[in-house]
């Protein structure tokens, strides 16, 4: 397991230089001069427009600017926003509250997920499947922008439970009702998969051994037919924490909630490239440290996966 751990962790260093360069070169690909913008609709100075371009780097060939870039990227440097903030005190205030928030959701669709799933597949082709079916493609169907009004109007307008809008960012009962709605898409498609695994699983050979064996039907279930089954939804569950923390753009815009998604909405209508290179590069490393995670659970699942 140690000589696989090591493995995974060289083979992360060059995607996540390849992933750095690529966001590098797609972000100073952007069209518009973001500097000159500042100025709006008025004609910047020349002497000014050149300074300021000099504190950014942004006056050196591509290349300069690309190496520039990696060995401060290197020492924990990220740049400076157009307004001299440290890119990094901007992400480390906007960071805690989308974790916050995408953890919640997180736990949402993990917990009524995993129990909607398995309990539909146990109980295949009767009236609690059939509207877990129903209810789960209705969830994949409707797009978040409107589940968010719907839940926001709902809610927080008519039956008054929760706030319309998060008032503190740090509240978790304020963030419930997003995370709910962030995590809504998520929850079905976790629901699905484990159901469907289940009832691939239900009519295994280890199933029929562990029932002939005379075991209790929740030790059959807990140990032997779920623990077999969340292999898949692990996979996915993987993948979509690092999804859940950079597709939080429309929930917290509905929600008004000082994220990561608010901070780069704002990032890339303004066209500071630095912002947003800064926020893409830590949830790339979020992406990549997940699935190390997912990998390393595979094993703990199921003790017939060996890893040389």
């Amino acid at each position: 397991m140690g000589r696989f751990v090591a493995r995974r962790l060289l083979q992360m260093i060059p995607v996540f230089l390849g992933t750095v360069t690529l966001i590098f070169l797609m972000v100073r690909a952007l069209p518009g001069d973001a500097v000159s913008a500042m100025w709006g609709d008025k004609a910047p100075d020349p002497a000014q427009l050149a300074a300021f371009k000099h504190r950014l780097g942004l006056d050196k060939s591509l290349v300069e600017q690309y190496v520039d870039y990696m060995r401060k990227l290197f020492m924990g440097d990220f740049g400076e926003t157009m307004a001299g903030r440290k890119v990094l005190d901007v992400i480390s205030e906007a960071m805690p509250v989308t974790i916050r928030l995408a953890l919640m959701a997180f736990a949402i669709e993990i917990l009524l997920g995993v129990t909607i799933g398995l309990f539909s597949g146990l109980r295949r082709g009767k009236a609690f499947d059939k509207g877990t079916l129903v209810l789960t493609l209705l969830l994949i169907s409707i797009p978040v922008p409107v589940l968010g009004f719907v839940f926001q109007t709902v809610f927080a307008t008519n039956l008054g439970w929760v706030t319309p809008t998060v008032q503190d960012s740090m509240n978790m009962g304020q963030l419930l009702l997003p995370a709910f709605v962030l995590g809504s898409l998520s929850l079905a498609y976790v629901a699905r998969l484990t159901r469907t695994s289940i009832v691939e699983n239900v009519r295994s050979d280890y199933m029929r051994t562990a029932v002939a064996k005379g075991l209790p039907k929740r030790r059959v279930i807990g140990t032997h037919l779920l623990r077999n089954s969340l292999i898949p939804v692990v996979t996915f569950l993987g993948t979509d924490l690092g999804a859940l923390m950079g597709g939080a753009i429309v929930t917290e815009g509905i929600f008004n909630v000082k994220g990561v998604g608010n901070a780069l909405y704002h990032a890339i209508n303004l066209k500071e490239g630095g912002t947003v290179s800064g926020f893409v590069v830590v949830l790339v490393l979020v992406y990549l440290a997940a699935s190390l995670i997912v990998d390393l659970l595979y094993a703990v699942l199921d003790p017939r996966i060996r890893y040389a």
